[in-house]
C-alpha cells in the first residue's frame, strides 16, 4: 500500500495542538498504539522478572518481545540487543567494558561530525587506557565526512572507530561501509551511532559494518528507551562491571536495574508502528519494516526538497551542510537574529524548532558557529507534511529585515 501522510497523522494524538513538529530531530511524539502499548502493560499487571508468578512471566515476555522487535528494525538477533536508558548511557557502559582490553599506546578514532555522545565517551576512556585519539574531519563548507581519510588514520594499533550513520545536526550520512571496512582490515571494532538514522530509512547493521548499533527509540515514535545491537560473540567476550548477584547471561549482564517494562511494551509498538507505514500485513516484520522505510525515505527526500529549496531561496538565510547523501534536517541561521530569537518567533507561529548546537559539539565548531549561538535546527519525520514546512518557510520569510 502507498504512503498516506494523512492517514498516518491521524494516527498521533499529539499532532490535534495545531502546531507544526518539526523539533522530531530531537524526539519525535508518538502514535496511539504505543501509548496504548504502555498503559496495557500497566493495566494487565507486570512484576520484575525472574518470578515464577504471572505478572514476572509477563514482563519477561515484554522484554523478550521488545529485543526482537529492534532486531528485526535494524537486522540484528534479538540475543545481541542490549536494553537501556538511552544511547548515552549505553555508549558510556560500553566504553567501560571496551577499555578493559585497550593497553597505552592503542588508538580510537572518532569524527566531528558527531553528537557528542559518541565522542566523548571514547575520549574519556582511551584517557583511563592511555589510548590514543584520532579525528576524522569535516569538510567545512559542505559538512560531508570523506571516507579516505580513514585509510590514513587506521593502523595496526587502532581498537576502535566510532562514526555517526547520520549527523543529527546538518543530516549528512557518511559512507559508513566504507569507513568500516577500513577497520576491519586492521582488526579494529566499529561503533556506529544510529540514533539519527534509523527512521529515516532502512537499517541493515550487517551491511552497515556495525561491530555496535546504537539507536534510541524515543527517535521514532517510541518511548524514551535505547538500545545497542551487536554480535552475541561480541558481547560475549566482553566483561562490564556488574553487581554480584547479577546474572552473566548477555545481553542481560549489559543492563543495570529494573529497567521500565511498561515502556519496552510501547517499543515494540512502535517497531509494529514503523513496519504498517507502507506495507501490506503479509510477510516478515523485518520484510514490512523493509518496504515501509523505503516509502519513508522517499516521502520525507521529497519533502526536505521543499523545505530546503525554499530556505535557499531566501536572501537572508545561510544553511549549513550540503553532503550529497543526508537525512532531512536542515541547520540554518537568519540575517539579524540569533538562533534562539528565531525558535521564539517561529514558535510564537507555532512551529517547533530547536535552536543551538544540539551537542553537534565538534561540528558546529569546525564550521565557526558554536560560540555565537550555532543555528536553529528543523527536523523532518514520516508524520510531517507539506503544510508543517510551508508554515516554517513562511515564518522565515517574515524574518526578512
Amino acid at each position: 500500500m502507498p504512503f498516506d501522510p494523512r492517514e498516518v497523522r491521524s494516527l498521533f494524538p499529539a499532532l490535534a495542538d495545531g502546531y507544526a513538529y518539526l523539533d522530531g530531530a530531537a524526539g519525535t511524539q508518538v502514535p496511539r498504539s504505543v501509548i496504548d502499548a504502555i498503559a496495557g502493560a500497566y493495566e494487565s499487571g507486570i512484576g520484575n522478572t525472574g518470578g515464577v508468578f504471572p505478572a514476572s512471566l509477563r514482563s519477561e515476555e515484554i522484554v523478550a518481545q521488545t529485543r526482537q522487535a529492534i532486531a528485526d528494525l535494524t537486522g540484528g538477533t534479538a540475543r545481541g540487543v542490549v536494553l537501556g536508558p538511552n544511547m548515552t548511557t549505553l555508549t558510556y557502559r560500553m566504553a567501560s567494558a571496551l577499555l578493559k582490553t585497550w593497553a597505552p599506546g592503542d588508538e580510537v578514532i572518532v569524527s566531528q561530525l558527531e553528537h557528542d555522545a559518541n565522542v566523548r565517551p571514547w575520549i574519556q576512556a582511551a584517557a583511563r587506557a592511555g589510548a590514543t585519539v584520532r579525528w576524522a574531519k569535516v569538510d567545512s563548507a559542505t559538512g560531508s565526512l570523506p571516507s579516505e581519510q580513514y585509510a590514513e588514520l587506521v593502523g595496526p594499533r587502532t581498537k576502535l572507530v566510532a562514526v555517526t550513520a547520520a549527523s543529527n545536526v546538518i543530516g549528512t550520512r557518511p559512507d559508513v561501509a566504507a569507513i568500516t571496512a577500513l577497520a576491519h582490515s586492521a582488526g579494529a571494532l566499529t561503533y556506529v551511532d544510529g540514533v539519527h538514522a534509523t527512521h529515516h530509512g532502512p537499517i541493515d547493521v550487517g551491511a552497515m559494518g556495525a561491530d555496535f548499533y546504537a539507536t534510541s527509540a524515543y527517535k521514532w515514535c517510541g518511548p524514551h528507551v535505547g538500545a545497542v545491537i551487536a554480535d552475541p560473540a561480541l558481547l560475549e567476550s566482553l566483561q562490564p562491571d556488574k553487581l554480584l548477584p547479577a546474572t552473566e547471561d548477555i545481553p542481560e549482564r549489559f543492563e543495570t536495574g529494573t529497567p521500565p517494562f511498561a515502556d519496552y511494551a510501547g517499543v515494540t509498538a512502535a517497531v509494529d508502528h514503523l513496519a504498517a507505514l507502507a506495507a501490506s500485513s503479509e510477510g516478515t516484520r523485518r520484510a514490512r519494516l523493509a518496504a515501509s522505510m523505503t516509502a519513508v525515505q522517499s516521502y520525507e527526500s521529497q519533502l526536505f526538497s521543499v523545505l530546503l529549496s525554499g530556505l535557499a531561496e531566501m536572501d537572508h538565510v545561510t544553511l549549513y551542510g550540503d553532503a550529497a547523501d543526508r537525512a532531512p534536517t536542515a541547520f540554518f541561521n537568519v540575517d539579524g537574529y540569533s538562533p534562539e530569537d528565531v525558535a521564539a518567533r517561529l514558535a510564537h507561529d507555532r512551529v517547533n524548532v530547536w535552536h543551538g548546537d544540539n551537542y553537534a559539539w565538534e561540528v558546529t565548531g569546525a564550521m565557526g558557529i558554536r560560540d555565537s549561538g550555532s543555528a536553529v535546527r528543523a527536523g523532518l519525520v514520516h508524520y510531517n507534511d507539506y503544510s508543517d514546512v510551508d508554515r516554517l518557510l513562511a515564518s522565515v520569510g517574515a524574518l526578512r529585515r
